[in-house]
Parts: structure tokens; C-alpha cells; sequence
């Protein structure tokens, strides 16, 4: 009695499964990464389907320049900049010689007139030799020069575009000390006052801060509407009331200026909104979602420096007889961590592309940034092992690598942050 009461629960329990779980049916949803698009008329167009890091000739050039600037103008400064922690006024003025600081202006701006991809392509390039140079390009091109594009006036462009392609640099002003993963947290008050609006408040962990020209504040104007009432506000460097406290002693990516902002009835015009009242907050997650992809590629180069400046040394150093490289315990290392940079340079590139594309990227942003700074760690911590004592000293620049890698877990949102989007955009495709 008791084996057939079972055995109807049971069978109970298998009429009320979902169809699709029941038997070897087809999900009635696939992950949206596994559906490809197929091309319209491929042969007539002319469209060819090429690797993912396949290049245009515009593409290769601009890697090559920016290869051969990064090793003479930059490689030589790489270590006094981070013994000193302050980036050398050369490299800044060489970034704005080189256009490198206006990737995708447009020539009436005075910028170069290139492609998102091309942005990812030299901050991946930059980030070989020093990760923090890298940091100053990315941060130029993926969040100031973007937020003016996407959301200026046409006289905020004409009054800011040409002076960030000449020799202006942006900061981007979101995080407080109670508010960093919990962005829209933010305390910071914007209070309307006749013709202008009168913001007081601090941000914590400002990138280039010191060297900013112009800052874009976050601050609520209407905190009775929450995260609703963030509205971007410009704010000139020198307007009163605008104060940069003292620059972090960090671990790693050391000649980048970190530092809070205060800000103390800074009072700003209505014209200096950039976009829409209320709207910052759509802003601000539409800059950093594609400002993850440069991240990405700053982690990649970073990984890929520092795996190209060890190998070398790897097949030179000789223990027992032969060169390390030799020993099979050593290769199968070498190429797992390979393999990996390989995995993090096309996700790095296929987010890069769909940005171009025009197609929705969030998750396989969040994937390759979470993705590429893991590598980053594992491949600079694989590295110093492999060089042993000479890759735990500062007279190679192994564990410099290692040291700048770790903020890519952390900033432009923490790896915990990409895994409950990559999540939630899982949820969302079943």
C-alpha cells in the first residue's frame, strides 16, 4: 500500500512537471549567446564572415601607432611615474599630440574620427606597457567624450569637444563614501536657486581629479523622486566652491590621480545640464555599461604585457640542463593561462563589436570585464611564479602588472556587480 501511494505521488509529481523538464524536449528558450544572427544577403553585399579579431587596415594602423608610441614615448617613463605616483606631463600632451584622446570625435571637433573598436584596440595597447596611461585614454573616450556626444547641446559640444581633443581632460563624479556599489545612493544635493542650481556635497575615489579640467556631479535635484531625481550637472575646474582633496596612496595604476571632491554651494547655470533634469542616473548607467568594455581591454593588455615580458625570460633561465620552458609542468601552465587571454580577447572584442553593431551588449559587456580582470589576476600572479625571485623585485615590471590588475575587480562596477547582471540578463532570455 504504502510503494503504490508512493509510486501515484510520484507520478503525480511527473504529470505537474513543466513539459520542457519532463522530457528531452527543447527548452522553450535558448541563452540568447548561443542564437547567432544570420546576414542579410551575405554574397551580395559583399559581407564576409572574418574571425573576431580580424582588423581593418584603418584598425592595424592605429594599433601600430600607438604600439610603437607606447614603447618610445611611455615604456621609458613607466617606473619613475610609479615610484613618484604622478604621470609625466609628456605622456598627457603626447595622448593629445597622437589624437588618442578624441579616438571617435568627429574632425570638426578636432578629433580623430574613429571607431569605438579603435578606442578598445589602443587602450589594450597602451595597457602593455602601462596600465594607468591606459586607464587616463579609456577613461577619456568611454565616459567624458561619450557623455558630451550622446547628451549634449549642441553648444555644450562646441563649447567642450574641441578643448577635450586639444588638451582638456574630464572626471566623472559618482561615487561617495556611502554610496559605491550602491551608486545611486548618492547624498549629494543639487538645490534649484532662481537661474541656477546650488549643489553641495562629496565624492569619493575621483579618477583624475587632479588633472581634470571639467567635472561631470551627479547630484540629486529632486531626492523627493530618489535615484529619479540624479541629474548631471558640468562643472568647470576653478569654479568656486569646488574643492580636490589629496590624492590616494594606492596600491596599484600609481601615476592616476584618485581623490575626493567636495563641493560647497558650488553654483552652477541651468545651461551646464548636461541632458535631462532627472535623467543621470540613465546616463550614468549607459556610459559605464559601455565603459566595462574598456576596462576589458585594459585588463587584457595588461595580462598580455606582462605574459609577452615573461615568456622570454622563461625560455633563457636554465635549471637542471635545459630552459625551464622545457619541463611539461611548465608548458601546461603557459598554456592554460594563454588559452585564457585568448577567451577574454574575443569576449573583450565581441562586446566591442556589438556596440558597433548597434546591438544590446549589457551582459557580454559585464562578461568580459568580469572575465578579463580574473585573468589578469591569474596570469601576473602565474608570471611572477614562473620568474621567480627576479619577478618579486621591482627591477622588472612583473610585479608592477600584478599590483595595478587588482582594481580591475573593483572599479567601473566590482565583479560581483557583473555576475548579478550577467545573472539578471540570464533571467531576462528564459
Amino acid at each position: 500500500m504504502a510503494a503504490a501511494a508512493l509510486w501515484r505521488s510520484g507520478a503525480k509529481l511527473r504529470r505537474n512537471m513543466p513539459i520542457y523538464l519532463a522530457s528531452w524536449k527543447a527548452p522553450p528558450s535558448v541563452f540568447k549567446s548561443s542564437r547567432s544572427e544570420a546576414m542579410a544577403n551575405p554574397s551580395n553585399e559583399g559581407v564576409v564572415c572574418a574571425p573576431l579579431d580580424t582588423l581593418t587596415e584603418e584598425e592595424i594602423m592605429m594599433k601600430e601607432m600607438v604600439k610603437k608610441f607606447a614603447q618610445d614615448r611611455i615604456a621609458p617613463l613607466v617606473k619613475t611615474m610609479d615610484a613618484n605616483a604622478e604621470m609625466d606631463a609628456s605622456v598627457l600632451q603626447g595622448l593629445f599630440e597622437q589624437g588618442l584622446m578624441s579616438i571617435e570625435l568627429g574632425p570638426e571637433y578636432g578629433g580623430t574620427g574613429s571607431s569605438f573598436f579603435s578606442t578598445i584596440l589602443v587602450v589594450e595597447e597602451l595597457a602593455k606597457v602601462d596600465p594607468a596611461v591606459a586607464l587616463l585614454c579609456e577613461l577619456q573616450n568611454t565616459i567624458t567624450n561619450k557623455l558630451f556626444i550622446t547628451y549634449g547641446t549642441e553648444e555644450q559640444k562646441r563649447t567642450y569637444l574641441p578643448r577635450l581633443a586639444k588638451d582638456l581632460t574630464g572626471s566623472f563624479c559618482l561615487s561617495e563614501v556611502g554610496s559605491g556599489s550602491d551608486a545611486f545612493s548618492l547624498k549629494t544635493r543639487a538645490d534649484k536657486k532662481e537661474d541656477c542650481y546650488v549643489i553641495n556635497g562629496s565624492k569619493m575615489w575621483i579618477s583624475f581629479a587632479e588633472q581634470a579640467g571639467v567635472f561631470f556631479v551627479m547630484a540629486n535635484a529632486n531626492p523627493s523622486l530618489g535615484y529619479k531625481g540624479i541629474t548631471c550637472f558640468i562643472v568647470d575646474h576653478g569654479t568656486e566652491g569646488l574643492h580636490v582633496g589629496k590624492k590616494e596612496d594606492k596600491l596599484g595604476i600609481r601615476s592616476t590621480s584618485t581623490c575626493p571632491v567636495t563641493f560647497e554651494n558650488v553654483k552652477v547655470p541651468k545651461t551646464n545640464i548636461l541632458g535631462q533634469l532627472g535623467e543621470g542616473y540613465k546616463y550614468a548607467i549607459g556610459v559605464l555599461n559601455v565603459g566595462r568594455i574598456g576596462i576589458a581591454a585594459q585588463m587584457l593588455g595588461l595580462a598580455q604585457g606582462c605574459f609577452d615580458h615573461t615568456i622570454p625570460y622563461v625560455k633563457e633561465r636554465v635549471q637542471f640542463g635545459k630552459n625551464i620552458f622545457e619541463f611539461q609542468g611548465m608548458q601546461h601552465q603557459i598554456a592554460q593561462v594563454a588559452t585564457q587571454l585568448e577567451a577574454a580577447r574575443l569576449l573583450t572584442y565581441n562586446a566591442a563589436r556589438l556596440v558597433e553593431a548597434g546591438r544590446p551588449f549589457r551582459k557580454e559587456a559585464s562578461m568580459a570585464k568580469y572575465y578579463a580582470a580574473e585573468v589578469a589576476a591569474l596570469t601576473t600572479s602565474k608570471c611572477i611564479e614562473w620568474m621567480g625571485g627576479v619577478g618579486f623585485t621591482k627591477d622588472y615590471p612583473i610585479e608592477k602588472y600584478y599590483r595595478d590588475c587588482k582594481i580591475g575587480s573593483i572599479y567601473e562596477g566590482t565583479s560581483n556587480i557583473q555576475l548579478s547582471t550577467i545573472a539578471k540578463c540570464i533571467g531576462q532570455e528564459y
